[in-house]
Formats: C-alpha cells, structure tokens, sequence
C-alpha cells in the first residue's frame, strides 16, 4: 500500500500490501497512537475518481469523521478522489485489489478475476487482522473481495449498494448479491438498490436500509438561467460517459431540435470507463455528424461542476438505468430545470411537473418535446427550478445524509440484536 498523507502528500516509500498495520493498533503507546475509545473505520472504495458514488463516499469520510471515528480509505490506484478524502480527515492507502465491472462478466475474464480475488481477500483478511479496524464499509457491491475478507477477519461489515441493475439476467444478478449475504448491514441509497439486493435474496430485506444521498450544493447561492428567447438554448449532460447514462439518446434528441430550427448546444461533461474507449469514439462520429456540426462539446471531465450547470440553461439525465442520480439533484441545487428518464431510481427524486419533467426511457423524441416545452415557457422553467431546488435540499441534504448514516454505524459498534443469516 502506499500510504496518503492527510494533507495530500503520497509518501515516496510504498509498502506492501498487507504487511503493516494501516493505522496505529489500539493500546500502543506514542504520541500518534490512538486510544481503545476512538472508533476505526475502513472504507474500501472502488474508483479514484469523481463522480456519483466517489462523491458520495467523500460525504460517507466527512459524517464519520463528524461522529468522532478514525477513517482509513483503501483504493485500487491513485486519483483525484486521494486529495478530497485526506482533505475531509481520511487516511489514504492504495492498495492492489479487483474490482468486478461489467465487461468481466465474460466466462475467460472471470477467471482471471477469481484467482485475482482469491489472493487479495486473504491479503486483504491479513491486513485487516492487524488493523483491526471496528467496522468495515465496502462502498458498492463492486468489491466481493472486501466483503469476504471482512468476515474472515471477524470485523463488522457494511455495503453500500449504489446498484441497480435491471439490464441483466436472474443468474447475474444472483452472482452480483452474494456477497451481500457476507453483510451485517447494508445501505441502500434507492428503493430502486434496495430492490436489486432483495430479488435475488429476500433475507436481505432484514438487513438492508435505505438511506438517500446527500448531496452538497454550489459554494454560492444560485440564480435562475438569464436565457432571452434569442439566445441559444444551453443544454448539459453531467456524468460518466457510459451507454446507461443515454449521452446518445440525449444527442439524438438535440438533432431534431435542430431539424425543427432551433438554435439549441449541449455539452457533455464526463469521460468513459477505462475499456470503453470505442463508445467515447461513437459518441464522437455522432456529435460531429453534419446534423450536428458545431452543436456538440465534449468536455471531458470536470472539476467545477458548479460553474458548467451555471452556464447551463436546461440538465439531461436520460439514463436507461439509474440507482439514484447525484447528477441531477446537483442540477436542482444549480436551480436548474431537469428532464430526466423515468427509471428507477430517477423517479424517487424527480416529480413529474412538480420538481422537473419524465420521459419515457430511451425515447429521444420524448427528450426533445419536453426540452423544447421548457425553451418555449420560461415560467415552467423557473417554477420546476425553484421547486425543484426546495426539494432537493429537503430530501438529500448531507446533514440528514450524515446523521442518518452514523445511525448505522453506531449500530455496527453496538448492535441491538443478531441479525438474520
């Protein structure tokens, strides 16, 4: 592992995985050692980066360390999301373990990922033991290895799921929820990810919590978009680049916009999971097809998200599949009108013509009736914004988010009773 030093600074002298203890062990004396009264959590994280549920991790760092508990964070390889969780109070490793994504779903990568596992939930277990650590999160089910290790190392362990995979088969999403059964608790953040894990398994439903995002909203307060009726409509995509996320649908939709004359620009804020370099490609041809020449940006990702939805007349979320969404009640906290895909975990935050407008999922026609009903009635714009940003700091704000989440884990430490197996 190599070790983060809270302010940023990786140390320039890794060390291996599993051989030292990542923080110090309780009853040791010294002046950097801890005492047997404070807490010591670990969170396995699958992703360096930045988006939905790295963020929402950074928020999971910032309440626990609220409540007073010591918070390790273990990632596969170094990046942006490093800095933020040592800037929030975390400790920082990075370590060497796999992470199941969708492409390994395939009979000869699989294996290769098995024997992968294998070895790092026993390094992992080694590490553990020596830590000893009171709780044990794994952020999203993405991580078996953690799971696994967690209960061979006889330490409490919570998943937060962020899944909601609709799009695979019975047998898949069986494989996807057994490592739950490892769980002592686990946290939803839907209804939508709450369902995922109890399909397959209903025993889990005992076990499971649904505990929404909290979403942190821009450093200063927002205002409604300035857009004349001569301007150009601004439309924004903010999010991973991914084919779920439907960046297609959104520039099929500016095409007949554009077909039926408006004067109408999107951008797409995100970049592509490593592997999915063709899909950026696709996107790239389309976006810069004669139909949509000079209309499309792509802006990679970006680091102030807050000044892109600023610039932003209109926010597109037209996923196929969506756990929850962080992306759009980051734009009703923009004070931004939405149009998002009635999927999921989408509808747990959006209300139609309430907090923003539905659409029927991968209907880029659908998306261009409702875009251009918002260019065409700015006072429908402006209440779903107002409204929309209301709820939105009602129902996902990070004080309930964080409160309700040291709920669980004080839980954990101190559990009521024994929970189902």
């Amino acid at each position: 592992m190599r070790a983060l030093a809270r302010r940023v600074e990786i140390d320039a002298h890794p060390r291996a995985y599993g051989q030292e203890p990542l923080s110090p062990r309780r009853g040791e004396s010294g002046p950097d050692r801890y005492s047997d009264a404070v807490r010591h959590i670990v969170i396995a994280h699958p992703s360096p980066d930045l988006y939905g549920s790295d963020l929402q991790m950074l928020e999971s760092v910032r309440a626990a360390v609220r409540d007073e508990w010591q918070v390790t964070v273990v990632l596969p390889s170094d990046g942006p999301l490093a800095p933020r969780a040592a800037a929030a109070g975390a400790q920082v490793l990075v370590a060497d373990f796999p992470v199941l994504r969708k492409a390994l779903l395939h009979p000869r990568r699989l294996i290769g990922f098995v024997l992968h596992a294998a070895r790092a939930t026993f390094a992992a277990r080694r590490w553990l033991r020596q830590s000893r650590p009171d709780v044990l999160y794994v952020s999203t089910i993405t991580l078996p290895t953690w799971s696994a290790a967690g209960r061979l190392a006889r330490v409490p362990v919570l998943v937060h799921t962020h899944e909601a995979q609709e799009d695979v088969s019975l047998p898949v999403q069986v494989a996807l929820a057994a490592p739950l059964l490892l769980a002592d608790r686990i946290v939803a953040n839907s209804q939508a990810s709450a369902t995922a894990v109890t399909t397959p398994f209903t025993r889990l439903g005992r076990r499971t919590q649904i505990v929404y995002n909290g979403v942190p909203g821009p450093p200063t307060p927002p205002t409604l978009s300035s857009r004349r009726a001569d301007d150009p409509l601004r439309l924004l995509l903010l999010g991973r680049l991914s084919p779920r996320k439907g960046p297609m649908v959104a520039l099929e939709a500016v095409a007949r916009l554009v077909a039926e004359g408006r004067d109408v620009t999107i951008r797409l804020a995100g970049s592509v999971f490593p592997g999915y370099e063709w899909f950026e490609k696709e996107l790239l041809d389309r976006a810069t097809a004669p139909d949509l020449a000079g209309r499309v940006e792509m802006l990679g990702y970006v680091h102030d998200r807050w000044a892109r939805l600023a610039e932003a007349d209109i926010v597109l979320m037209p996923s196929t599949s969506e756990s929850f969404g962080n992306a759009a009640v980051e734009a009703m906290l923009a004070l931004r009108p939405v149009v998002v895909s009635a999927t999921r975990g989408l509808v747990e935050i959006v209300t139609n013509d309430q907090t923003g407008l539905l659409v029927p999922v991968a209907d880029p026609d659908a998306l261009a009736q409702a875009v251009a009903r918002l260019a065409d009635d700015p006072e429908l714009a402006g209440r779903l914004a107002t409204t929309g940003r209301a709820e939105a700091e009602r129902r996902f704000g990070v004080g309930r988010y964080g409160r309700e989440l040291a709920t669980v884990l004080d839980a954990l430490v101190s559990p009521p009773g024994p929970v189902d197996r």
